[in-house]
Formats: structure tokens, C-alpha cells, sequence
């Protein structure tokens, strides 16, 4: 029988084995629960993936990697520079 070490803060800790025990088992069991189910997937048995992104920063991103839009939506120069001194 193995052991594992994880290092994580008291808070977590507590959290964790308060959700674990309130679902009737102990945090140990839940971490055998979780590895037995990546070892079963073949990979995190959850899909990573990034916190939902504002649409605006989205789209701000979107036209920045395809180099549209650089300087802004702007009429004119003086629009620009006023947005630059806000």
C-alpha cells in the first residue's frame, strides 16, 4: 500500500473534509474515488477549462491575435486621444 502527500492549506482542508463527510465518506476515500476515475478515463475524469470570459474581453482578444481593430474603434483622432487621457 502506498501513501501520497498533498500539501494544501488548513481552509481547504477543513472544506474538504467537510463536503466529503457530509456525503458519507472521508477525504481519503475521496481522493481514492478520484484517481480511480482518472485511471478509468484515461485523463481528469472533468473537463478543464478557463472561467467564463466576459464577451467583450472575448472579443477584444479575438481581434488583438487577428490583428483587427488594433487602435480601437474610433471616428476620429480626437476620440482616440480622449480615450487614451480617460
Amino acid at each position: 500500500m502506498a501513501n501520497l502527500q498533498v500539501r494544501l492549506t488548513d481552509d481547504l482542508k477543513t472544506q474538504a473534509d467537510t463536503l466529503f463527510a457530509s456525503l458519507g465518506f472521508d477525504t481519503s476515500t475521496a481522493v481514492r474515488m478520484f484517481l480511480t476515475a482518472a485511471v478509468e478515463y484515461n485523463g481528469l475524469p472533468f473537463e478543464v477549462r478557463h472561467k467564463s470570459i466576459p464577451e467583450e474581453l472575448q472579443r477584444a482578444i479575438y481581434e488583438t491575435r487577428s490583428r483587427v481593430n488594433l487602435n480601437g474603434s474610433y471616428n476620429t483622432a480626437e476620440e482616440a486621444v480622449a480615450a487614451m487621457l480617460e
